[in-house]
């Protein structure tokens, strides 16, 4: 097994804007052969994918009245909702380390460790007693990787469900009535649990699976450094958090076993204009490259289709075929 430098790192700050430039800094100045550990909290916080709609996902306006904050993220997947009952983590590593079976491990042997019988299940989440404690997220950038997620402890799943909105279609093709009712805190298991208990564990758990002491990164002075204040005015703008959001000319949705998605058409002379894709699909990076592929294309199923289609002479990856036939099916004929 290939021997990695472990690094840990753990956020003083509870700013969502100042996290998010932190682990995309930590990302672009990874070195070869290295694993870090970064644990994280944000206050009062949703947390949107990088390909979704914010106004669909979240109820921006209660958010806002009440004081919360707003931020998208680089990584694909859904929204979520942060306080401080809830703990980020991030596993960042260089091409050559990353190992994502490895995080799970780190993660389900440290829950287990404080008496949390988890298990790993679906495409993402860990769960506890058929409940999703844990959701994961994933990024891949030009230094590395970082697979992200959160672990709620004793988040306020009220609040959560007031300020999340998640697609009906979503929720019936999981087979569940609520997001109350598939979510569930870690205090539910060990009612002695604390943050500090569990960011304890998952250390130790880290570097047991990876061995090594465990160099600390200092992050207090951070924001000293200009790069990070630069991705702080990112995630800080409107116009990266909520992107464009027009009245689209047509809108057609899909749940597929690898997220939803759904499709905005600017149409001119039975042309797509213009086109956006929201999804919470896991590979963010796939979805943000398929709209201009739309462009310039008739407004019809088949079509639409065979564009698609076109830009993967070679190897067309799933989601793709599956929408492609989507289209072809379902939307031959009736735009």
């Amino acid at each position: 097994m290939l021997k990695v430098k472990t690094f840990l790192a753990e956020s003083p700050f509870v700013d969502p804007r100042i996290n998010l430039a932190i682990e995309e800094h930590l990302l672009s100045h990874l070195s070869s052969h290295s694993v870090i550990l970064y644990l994280w909290q944000n206050e009062h916080t949703v947390v949107i994918g990088r390909n979704q709609n914010a106004w669909k996902e979240c109820r921006t306006s209660l958010l806002s009245e009440e004081k919360g904050t707003l931020v998208r993220r680089l990584s694909g997947g859904g929204a979520v909702y942060h306080d401080l009952g809830n703990l980020n983590f991030t596993f960042l590593a260089s091409h050559l380390s990353y190992d994502f079976i490895r995080h799970i491990k780190v993660l389900v042997a440290a829950f287990r460790s404080i008496g949390i019988p988890a298990s790993f299940s679906g495409r993402n989440d860990i769960f506890v007693e058929n409940r999703k404690v844990s959701g994961n997220a994933f990024y891949q950038g030009k230094a590395g990787r970082y697979h992200h997620g959160t672990i709620l402890i004793d988040v306020d799943i009220d609040q959560m469900v007031r300020y999340l909105q998640p697609p009906a279609a979503k929720l019936k093709a999981k087979g569940i009535d609520s997001v109350k009712s598939r979510v569930a805190n870690l205090k539910e298991f060990n009612t002695s649990l604390s943050i500090d208990v569990v960011k304890k564990a998952i250390k130790a758990s880290f570097l047991e699976e990876y061995g090594g002491e465990g160099e600390n990164i200092s992050l207090s002075d951070i924001m000293e450094k200009e790069e990070v204040k630069t991705l702080y005015k990112k995630y800080s703008n409107p116009s990266w958090i909520y992107g464009l959001s027009p009245d689209f000319d047509v809108e057609i949705e899909n749940r597929f076993d690898w997220g939803h998605v759904a499709l905005g058409f600017h149409v001119r002379e039975g042309s797509v204009s213009q086109c956006h894709i929201y999804s919470d699909a896991m590979d963010g990076d796939l979805i943000a490259s398929l709209a201009p592929f739309l462009k310039g294309v008739p407004l019809q199923g088949d079509v639409l289709a065979k564009a698609l289609r076109r830009n993967f002479p070679e190897s067309m990856p799933q989601e793709v075929q599956e929408m492609a036939y989507w289209l072809e099916k379902d939307w031959a004929d009736m735009f």
